[in-house]
């Protein structure tokens, strides 16, 4: 099973903003550098892979420490643009700098700056946006040494360490006989499918999609399906037989049912526990749940099967309202994404 790293969510989805400005800037015919978080130890603000994209003192978006060193890196990226060389800083919890700046968080991370031209920019563009279409990873390898990059489709072939990123999911710094090569891995963003159109999923949509989260919504019930309910993109009139299974085997993709509905929440997981999905969640107390996974072993499932169902689903934070339920509900799918889980 693939698996999927905090370290790796940033490089999932990225900001429209962030690539939009490149394309802009680049366009207009300004020079812009990208800075990019190639290592982090500690309590870092931002992952490996986090991006901040430079085209002068007060043209930037993105982030490489969260605002703490961010006026340093600005600097460092327009000198990087002068003189067309890329550069690598290191800001740690006894650097002077980092003090100053305000990265008192006993981290360390390392940043590399580079000059970004068409090819380099269009190459991540154009990746990004693969996988979010086609729902596979990418990596891109680029050389610390001259800025170059090199995108990957899949670890096929693949030089070692590339195909080991593409099995982790997760960026990291590696050192080849061409010198230090930042390897990036793009992973699809995550996505979560609701299984009925009720009121928490109305405000659990909302909230995944400020995060940055995918949301599909299946339910058979016409009326809850409505797009004055839900956007027109976003929910599907019809049965978790006929539609689940072309969003259920996808390792970054959780589903979670929430119609209360015993036969139908039955057949979406009966689906979801035969795929490959990254976490599965069911509404319901107790109780039902009991009642529930008896239906489920009379249906074939074994223990260590029906394990794979958070039920009652989301954190126990004590909220009952449409809202809370929501938010305990992508707390716990975060988490998941995360590897944290259970911990």
């Amino acid at each position: 099973m693939t698996s999927l790293s905090g370290q790796s969510n940033v490089n999932a989805a990225l900001p429209l903003t962030l690539n939009g400005a490149v394309a802009e800037w680049l366009g207009a015919g300004r020079q812009v550098a990208e800075a990019i978080v190639i290592e982090a130890t500690g309590a870092a603000p931002v992952p490996i892979g986090g991006r901040m994209i430079i085209a002068g003192e007060e043209d930037f978006q993105g982030s490489v420490s969260g605002g703490c060193v961010e006026a340093d890196v600005i600097a460092a990226a327009l000198d990087v643009m002068a003189f067309g060389k890329p550069d690598t800083m290191t800001f740690g919890i006894g650097d002077e700098v980092a003090w100053r700046s305000g990265l008192p968080c006993g981290s360390t991370i390392r940043v590399y700056i580079r000059p970004l031209n068409d090819h380099n920019a269009t190459l991540f563009t154009e990746a990004s946006a693969a996988v979010s279409r086609d729902r596979q990873p990418r990596v891109i390898a680029t050389s610390l040494i001259d800025g170059s990059s090199t995108a990957y489709t899949d670890g096929a072939g693949a030089p070692a360490g590339v195909a080991d990123v593409f099995k982790s999911g997760t960026s990291k710094l590696a050192v080849t006989s061409a010198g230090e090569t930042f390897l990036h891995a793009l992973t699809p963003p995550p996505r979560i499918v609701v299984i009925g159109a009720t009121h928490i999923a109305q405000v659990l949509q909302q909230m995944a999609t400020a995060i940055g989260y995918d949301l599909v919504i299946i339910d058979p019930r016409s009326a809850f399906t409505s797009t004055t309910r839900f956007g027109a993109q976003t929910a599907i009139t019809g049965w978790p037989e006929s539609n689940l299974s072309a969003f259920a085997n996808d390792n970054y993709t959780a589903i979670v049912t929430l119609t209360h509905v015993g036969h139908i929440d039955d057949d979406a997981l009966k689906i979801a526990l035969r795929a490959n999905c990254r976490y599965i969640g069911a509404l319901g107390s107790r109780r039902t749940h009991a009642a529930r996974v008896d239906r489920l072993k009379a249906a074939g499932f074994k223990d260590a099967e029906l394990a794979r169902i958070q039920a009652p689903v989301g954190l126990d934070i004590g909220g009952r309202a449409p809202g809370e339920i929501a938010v305990s509900i992508l707390g716990q799918i975060v988490a998941a994404f995360n590897g944290k889980l259970g911990t």
